[in-house]
């Protein structure tokens, strides 16, 4: 098949992989108090065996169907591949919300390759709904287009991130620096799911001082597609690593660049 062919069908296949990782999960979130759950990096920082084993689903089918692409997910790391695609996985985004029983954590398969991100899809099995998009195919929600907010920073609500690997004093600042330019800012649990939303439209947008590739790669593809912008995630070498991600509607993503200022202030 030509490369159309090929990314229609990675689509496809992510879509019902997807599906099936979420099913899985949502299976371990009904016998969550079984769990056995493990600490990474700090005591807020969670894995449990639902992650790995979600992940595990994710990624032996993706071999299965695509074996010559590469994997990268939160989990199990990197994974070569020879195609010059890469599978971005987060098996649960939102560990926390999802071990104590809310609602807001997802599954998040993403490609990306040498132009950007290429795919993304997004299952948000407690809520019943998927997201989904592809280079140049525009993106959708259970089937139906959606679109990024024509509004400005000021007309809806902000979704916002944050953890350990920046200092408290500075994500403070950057919370001053929003609410004195009059923005409503909402925190959900689920980075991913929080930049899905930005792409339908219930969010302005979503910034965070640092995530990993496999938190935004599915949902930056949504909000391309939807019409809007975002920060562009180092590749290479440097996917691996966490880097600033910001994503909004086109009449929001400057001012909100240039508040948070990701890119240009030496101590982010």
């Amino acid at each position: 098949m030509n490369d159309t062919e090929l990314m229609a069908e990675r689509q496809r296949v992510a879509e019902r992989i997807a599906q099936e990782a979420g099913a899985l999960a949502l299976d371990y979130f009904r016998r969550r108090d079984a769990l056995v759950i493990e600490t990474k990096r700090h005591i807020t920082d969670l894995v449990s065996e639902a992650d790995r084993e979600v992940e595990t689903l994710i990624r032996d089918a993706l071999t299965r169907a695509f074996p010559d692409d590469a994997q990268l997910g939160e989990e199990h790391g990197l994974s070569e591949g020879t195609s010059g695609f890469t599978w971005v996985i987060d098996p649960i985004d939102g560990t926390a919300p999802y071990l104590n029983g809310l609602p807001g954590w997802c599954v998040s398969i993403g490609g990306c390759d040498s132009e950007g991100p290429a795919l993304g899809v997004i299952v948000a099995p407690v809520l019943d709904e998927t997201f989904s998009a592809r280079r140049g195919q525009g993106a959708n929600l259970n089937g139906a287009p959606i679109r990024v907010t024509g509004g400005d920073l000021r007309s809806g609500l902000l979704g916002i991130g944050a953890n350990d690997r920046i200092p408290a004093e500075k994500v403070g600042r950057m919370l001053t620096d929003l609410m004195t330019a009059q923005s409503a800012w909402v925190r959900y649990g689920s980075g991913a799911l929080m930049l899905a939303w930005v792409a339908a439209g219930r969010l302005v947008g979503y910034a965070e001082p640092r995530m990993s590739a496999w938190d935004c790669m599915a949902a930056y593809c949504l909000i391309l597609e939807a019409g809007g912008k975002v920060m562009p995630f180092p590749d290479g070498d440097a996917l691996v690593r966490p880097a600033p991600v910001l994503g909004a509607g086109p009449g929001v993503f400057d001012e909100l660049t240039g508040i948070c200022a990701f890119g240009t202030a030496p101590d982010w």
